[in-house]
């Protein structure tokens, strides 16, 4: 048992958390999740890992140390959720400047104080797909993801640990608990659909993302974690590998959900954007993943098709409500 290696995954209890937390607790490891909130772990009884829950404000000194000591590796996916239920900042906002960026130079001290003579940890870093859009980050978001990513290449380049950030595309499906549910768009108008809402868009449908099912998601985190020392230093994107229009996306949510209902397909209508909407919404999003597949042999698994009727199932069965 000693001489597994200790695995510390940072937000374990969020919506990528949970599901790499739960591709994690089949391996021959010892795992720590650390959270706010403590972090469940699907099928518990048939784990391999050997698990350790913490819970905790990482935002307070001293304690991202005592999180990741002796942290062989470190999956970084602590998510600000802003005050409209996604991953939203601006400019200015202390708390999303604080998760986004501020704990990347904490876990940098952390590790560079820590050294020892042995391999650097691994530190592997979930980031946005949109950052690598050509000329300026559109949004305060992609500016501070930028930042921890420059933060953790220089850490890599001094031999204090042995960083990749996983750029990923749009991740979506059914969260495992309320707390830990989807919370974008696809999910969203999901949730509306079930609840015989309309879906709408704030464009005429015709904007394309590149859409990666929560449980591939989790795979390239395992993947990157068997191909760390070929990973490090750079950032990766992540993604299908193919765009759909959201307005394509959004009649076959509504399909599926009538399907599943046996009521008629709610409307797909455009409104218009709200104010805190900005340029990265209308933006089309196209992932290349081809490098970081031939370096893992990482593929996605699962159809959008596919992974659209799982997302609906989960909201239309039995704890369905409780995550609408």
């Amino acid at each position: 048992m000693v001489n597994r290696p200790l695995i510390t995954v940072l937000g374990a209890s969020g919506f990528i958390g949970s599901a790499v937390v739960a591709a994690l607790s089949h391996r021959p490891v010892r795992l720590r999740t650390v959270a706010r909130r403590p972090a469940a772990v699907a099928d518990a009884g048939r784990t391999t890992a050997a698990i350790e829950h913490r819970t905790a404000d990482l935002t307070r000194p001293g304690v991202l140390a005592e999180a990741v000591a002796g942290s062989d590796a470190v999956i970084h996916l602590v998510a600000h959720i802003g005050g409209t239920g996604t991953w939203r900042t601006t400019d200015g906002d202390p708390v999303g400047e604080r998760l986004n960026t501020g704990l990347v130079h904490d876990l940098v001290d952390a590790l560079r104080q820590a050294r020892t003579a042995g391999p650097p940890p691994v530190v592997l870093f979930a980031s946005t797909a949109t950052a690598s859009a050509d000329g300026e980050p559109a949004t305060a978001y992609e500016r501070q993801k930028l930042a921890a990513e420059r933060a953790l290449s220089e850490a890599t380049a001094e031999g204090v640990l042995r960083a990749g950030a996983l750029r990923l595309s749009t991740v979506f499906g059914p969260g495992p608990t309320p707390t830990a549910a989807d919370r974008g768009v696809v999910s969203a108008m999901a949730r509306r659909a079930v609840a015989g809402a309309p879906i709408t868009m704030w464009h005429d449908g015709t904007v394309r993302r590149d859409l990666l099912y929560i449980q591939d998601a989790a795979a390239a985190f395992t993947a990157a974690l068997d191909h760390a020392s070929a990973l490090a230093g750079r950032h990766w994107l992540v993604g299908n590998g193919r765009s759909t229009p959201l307005g394509e996306v959004f009649r076959a949510i509504a399909a599926t959900v009538s399907d599943r209902t046996g009521t008629p397909p709610v409307p797909v209508h455009r409104v218009e954007p709200p104010a805190y909407s900005s340029a990265a919404d209308f933006r089309n999003v196209t992932v290349d993943s081809a490098p970081f597949r031939s370096v893992t042999g990482w593929a996605p698994q699962v159809p959008l098709c596919e992974a659209l009727d799982r997302t609906v199932t989960a909201l239309t069965g039995a704890h369905g409500k409780d995550l609408v």
